[in-house]
């Protein structure tokens, strides 16, 4: 081995490097040292062409490579693709589209980190993991049309044989490349719309389902039929003394959220919607968590005053003119009249009339009327629940003293 004094010029440097330990610190002097041998200091060295390179001398078995190179290699960074209009070449351009058009082209392409092959591959392999929906979605909207591709077409036939023609700007360059891919637009539409068909018929079921559903159950549910009872009770025996109002046989469905400012003239209680209470004695499990609220949930009703069936009617004609075929969306049609017909009845069986200017009553007129009577009723359902409940706990508590503690619900 070499005496230590010729390393005297390493340990020299290496005292500035703290951080280095015994391995690291050889790895430096071995590579930081001119190749010379113990023959050239002990004056026997042959001549200057002819030294024998004995340094760096034998490395020791404990080194750490992988650390070494852990510290002094690099990591590779990731080129980031540069905006799609960057990529087209831009001098003195042609522009063909107006300024609003052009704007709304540029501004699309410099949000497109990606290359024309991309969106080529996406869209005739029908793939979407590079090129996402929303982005498909854009390119669609942003197509050129018929008459902005005559101009392209007419401006590049005309310039194919001149030396000194100008190019066509950025935004006429990309609309022109779009277009070069085989049927762009039925292919991205089809993409487009098989991604949304399932989901939009979905959302026409449900809302019809839930249509029928409260139609259905204020109709011919028995528990409305009791609520709607008692409130003509009620009315009843509080107009008792009017000959013009009291012995009624109906009402309008129109007082039903008015009953909220109706209250017992009891000292000690004062009670909205006097029929609440007594809905829940004619119930078997009044004062349990298993107890049915009687009418339709005021969630449902809020979303059925929010249909309208020209609604439904545009939306089922526009998917079959895009589908183009008719065996399932008969069946949805079929579903939309039988439900149309369905609410009709319902508005004649509570002689609600169309108000002016309405061609029929409509699910907004009809069902914000219970919407409301049905959140008031639900808010005072469920006090009157828990106080059923908190005075049968009492009554057997009262009834077990020695037990201590009031038994389960």
């Amino acid at each position: 081995a070499m005496p230590l004094k010729y390393f005297g010029d390493c340990y020299k440097s290496a005292r500035k490097r703290p951080f280095l330990n015994q391995d690291q610190l050889y790895t430096w002097a071995a590579v930081s040292q001119p190749p010379h041998s113990m023959e050239h200091f002990e004056g026997r060295a042959p001549l200057p062409g002819h030294l024998k390179t004995l340094w760096p001398p034998p490395r020791p078995p404990d080194v750490n490579f992988e650390e070494f190179v852990e510290l002094f290699s690099k990591t590779a960074v990731k080129e980031k693709k540069k905006p799609l209009s960057d990529t087209i070449t831009k001098s003195k351009v042609v522009k063909l589209l107006n300024n609003k058009r052009s704007q709304a082209v540029g501004i699309l392409m410099s949000s497109l980190h990606l290359d024309m092959k991309d969106i080529q591959h996406a869209i005739l392999n029908l793939d979407n993991t590079v090129v996402d929906l929303e982005t498909l979605q854009a390119l669609y909207e942003n197509r050129a049309q018929q008459d902005e591709m005559e101009k392209i077409d007419k401006h590049i036939k005309s310039s194919k044989d001149k030396d000194n023609a100008k190019p066509l700007d950025k935004p006429e360059q990309f609309l022109f490349q779009l277009h070069q891919i085989p049927n762009f637009s039925g292919r991205v539409f089809c993409i487009l719309f098989q991604s949304t068909f399932s989901e939009w018929l979905s959302s026409i079921l449900r809302k019809l389902d839930i249509l029928q559903r409260v139609c259905t159950t204020l109709q011919s549910g028995q528990c409305v039929m009791q609520v709607l009872g008692l409130v003509l009770a009620f009315g009843n025996f509080m107009n008792g003394g009017n000959r013009t109002r009291g012995q009624a046989d109906g009402f309008n469905l129109d007082i039903l959220p008015k009953l909220k400012d109706v209250k017992s003239s009891v000292s000690d209680t004062t009670r909205a919607l006097g029929p609440v209470p007594y809905s829940l004695w004619l119930e078997e499990d009044a004062g349990r968590e298993t107890c049915l609220y009687p009418l339709p949930e005021p969630q449902d009703l809020f979303q059925a005053s929010q249909m309208k069936f020209e609604d439904f009617q545009k939306d089922l004609t526009r998917l079959k003119k895009d589908l183009r075929a008719k065996s399932d969306l008969e069946i949805q049609e079929t579903q939309l009249s039988d439900t149309h017909k369905l609410f009709l009845e319902l508005t004649v069986f509570y002689q609600v009339k169309a108000k002016m200017g309405e061609k029929e009553v409509s699910p907004h007129t009809f069902f914000s009327v219970w919407h409301d009577f049905s959140s008031d009723f639900k808010d005072l359902w469920k006090k009157e629940n828990k106080m059923i409940l908190q005075e049968s706990c009492l009554k057997l508590v009262l009834q077990n003293p020695k037990s201590g503690h009031l038994p389960a619900s």
